[in-house]
């Protein structure tokens, strides 16, 4: 129940939108948010029955409440992402660090130069990008000294040049400072600069087509080889890049989660090529939906100076994505699109970009401190006084029962060990018994540890609850085999990832840790890549019995038997409504193979 303090306070709220902040005891500002009705954003918060665990976590703490009315929901977002950036509340999704990204620059000067910029924009000239890192802007002014020889040297080098330096010895350069380039032609490599970061790469083509012609028929065969070169250069970087067909100029963002990690992967598209991309990781303590965490890194990111494109493409809430355009346009002055319904190349775009971010996750998980840091912290929970080397944890899967496959993966020191994972068919129990199917698998595996065959883990891991958790006690114990730790995890009562139950032997009650403990988000990634790894051999042991007929389960029947029935009966429906007597006419089916057929299908 609300305090008295917040009662009195909710009574005189506003219905006018604005932002408001929720206050500790202590005064700290615990989470800062937007609404278009203060009255009833706030007052939801105060409910009987609220519909996240997040929610009930942050209420338990808010003291008081502070709001701000803003004349538009796009006022609120922008004043929300200031205080935002300002407090960095607990309890708000933040994503975004303040480092600038960098630009090429191309100066304003009689020959301009090419250079590496960040920070504000105040020298005259040309700026292109953002690039999403150093690297490929680096990599970018390395193609160009290669194919348009445009200066890359500062303005202070430049003016004291007497000779050529090395750069026009390796043909980088054609060295404006000392004049073995006029100025118009110079001129002409500085406009195919710009062409080429504008993306139009084929009107370079074409203006370096010519240009090779008219040199060959100028007989300056030496000039019509050197455009000869920079047009072999333009189409093998042509080939490196991915190519719209159209012409875009649109950011792509994509998010995977996973083990208490969230990686959102940002894909710049200029002018139909990928220009790049960046990958941006945050733990998260709260359960955030895909959508908020996507729209907050969105107003973050572009509203604290990144540049902003006239498209961004990515999947939120339909509702969220016209506020958040409505602002991006104000400030950036040109119509901004968020597009959340994609067909064709920007469906491409952003399948690319969620498979960059789901590759990035995988990296970030298996690193070797990552993975480190997680073991010491499992380590610190359980009590041990040495950090475990090895982990196993086993999953089932299957279809109502049928299907059954079991696996088992393994996880050392430096991560998952792949070439490790076994998948066990099960068979001989009832359709649906995870808990025999539990107890066969850690059967046939620990026999194998009981007769040295394959080494002891440090601690095994059960995907699932008490009932799961004491197949593995009974199958260690009728074994004889010693595991120091053997650990059920199993789903909270929200069944999402934050707040799963641990169920170790001797412990009475289960164990909660917290959803950014290293220690849990260590058992999350094992658990998943179990469950990951049972599916998919689940999968294609489903996807084969349906290819196979079902005459090869019934022993006696060979390729020719079964080829001779179906021609006979003219497929499998004629040989299910076949008698006993008809199928014995089949040469080969005598009455006990007849009585098994007809038995097989009336099942």
């Amino acid at each position: 129940m609300p305090s008295d303090t917040i009662k009195q306070q909710l009574k005189s709220l506003t219905s006018q939108p604005g932002v408001y902040r929720m206050l500790s005891a202590e005064g700290v500002i615990l989470y800062i948010g937007k609404a278009r009705n203060i009255k009833k954003r706030v007052v939801s918060y105060f409910r009987k029955n609220l519909d996240s665990p997040k929610t009930e976590a942050l209420v338990k703490q808010i003291h008081s409440f502070e709001v701000t009315v803003t004349n538009t929901e796009a006022e609120a977002l922008i004043f929300e992402q200031n205080l935002i950036k300002s407090h960095r509340p607990k309890f708000n999704i933040l994503l975004r660090d303040d480092k600038s990204y960098p630009y090429i620059y191309l100066s304003n000067d009689m020959y301009p130069r090419l250079s590496l910029h960040r920070g504000a924009k105040r020298a005259k000239g040309n700026y292109f990008g953002p690039f999403p890192g150093v690297g490929a802007a680096k990599e970018s002014l390395n193609l160009l000294q290669k194919l348009f020889l445009v200066r890359q040297c500062t303005n202070s080098y430049y003016a004291n040049r007497s000779r050529a330096c090395l750069q026009y010895q390796i043909k980088r350069c054609s060295a404006p400072c000392v004049d073995y380039i006029n100025e118009d032609d110079y001129a002409q490599d500085v406009s195919m600069t710009k062409l080429f970061y504008q993306g139009q790469n084929e009107q370079v083509m074409d203006d370096l087509a010519k240009r090779m012609e008219q040199a060959s028929e100028q007989l300056a065969f030496e000039e019509a080889a050197r455009y000869r070169d920079q047009i072999s250069r333009m189409r093998e970087l042509i080939r490196q890049q991915v190519v719209d067909q159209g012409s875009g100029d649109l950011d792509v963002v994509a998010m995977t989660r996973n083990a208490g990690l969230v990686c959102i992967q940002l894909l710049f598209i200029r002018q139909g090529r990928v220009l790049g991309s960046n990958s941006y990781f945050q733990t998260l303590k709260r359960d955030f939906t895909d959508s908020e965490i996507l729209e907050s890194f969105i107003s973050q990111y572009y509203l604290v100076g990144s540049k902003i494109p006239t498209e961004i493409v990515v999947k939120i809430d339909k509702a969220n994505s016209r506020v958040v355009a409505e602002v991006l346009s104000e400030i950036a002055e040109h119509k901004v699109k968020i597009n959340i319904n994609v067909q064709e190349k920007r469906q491409q775009w952003l399948y690319l970009a969620t498979s960059n971010a789901e590759n990035a996750l995988s990296s970030r998980l298996v690193s070797n401190q990552t993975i480190k840091t997680r073991f010491q912290a499992l380590a610190k929970v359980l009590g041990l006084d040495t950090t475990p080397d090895r982990m196993e944890c086993f999953d089932i899967s299957h279809t109502s029962g049928e299907y059954t496959v079991a696996s088992c993966v393994v996880f050392g020191s430096e991560g998952p060990i792949n070439s490790l994972y076994r998948r066990f068919n099960i068979s001989g129990i009832t359709g649906g018994d995870d808990f025999a199917a539990m107890h066969q698998v850690l059967t046939r595996r620990y026999k194998r540890v009981k007769s040295g065959e394959i080494e002891a883990p440090d601690i095994l891991v059960i995907d699932g609850g008490k009932g799961q958790l004491k197949q593995a006690e009974l199958v260690l114990d009728e074994l004889g085999v010693d595991i120091p730790i053997v650990i059920g995890i199993a789903k909270g009562r929200t069944r999402k990832a934050g707040f799963e139950q641990l169920f170790i032997p001797g412990n009475a009650t289960a164990v909660v840790l917290e959803a950014d403990d290293p220690a849990l988000h260590l058992l999350q990634h094992i658990r998943d890549e179990s469950h990951r790894f049972a599916i998919s051999g689940h999968r294609v042991k489903r996807a084969k019995a349906k290819k196979s007929s079902p005459l090869e389960s019934i022993a006696g029947i060979g390729a020719v038997k079964r080829r001779e029935l179906l021609r006979r009966f003219g497929g499998l429906q004629g040989i299910k409504l076949a008698t006993i007597n008809d199928l014995k006419r089949i040469p080969g089916i005598n009455q006990k193979l007849a009585e098994n057929i007809h038995n097989r299908f009336k099942q």
